[in-house]
């Protein structure tokens, strides 16, 4: 069985530097200062979660069946996967378009004002 490197100190969590490469085949050897991809750097949790994701092509319900969590844990685990990463992940919408609905029948908003907050 092959290892996988590591992308993270096992003692501190701090990224790896690669500092030696070598090629079984031939001999060769490549020294210098290398760093892993980035998702070498992930935790094993989300390196599998980043695979059943692709597996299953983005398909939440698939995530969900295999992994044997609920839609908004597959849509928490993504964003971490996705801040992780690098990335800044985009706020979940928490527009209540129910009480959107209520303000506009009440009048307190007009029909343009509740459009545009249920856009947001």
């Amino acid at each position: 069985m092959k290892k996988e490197i590591l992308g993270q100190c096992p003692v501190c969590n701090h990224s790896l530097e690669v500092t030696k490469l070598h090629c079984s085949h031939c001999s060769t050897t490549i020294e210098g200062s290398f760093q892993p991809c980035k998702f070498c750097q992930l935790s094993p949790e989300y390196k599998n979660f980043i695979e059943v994701f692709i597996k299953n092509r983005g398909n939440i319900k698939e995530i969900e069946k295999e992994l044997g969590i609920s839609y908004p844990t597959v849509r928490g685990k993504l964003e971490s996967v996705i801040t992780a990463l690098g990335y800044s992940a985009k706020p979940i919408s928490t527009v209540n378009k129910k009480d959107i609905l209520e303000k506009l029948s009440k009048g307190e908003i007009t029909a343009e004002e509740a459009v545009d907050l249920l856009k947001e």
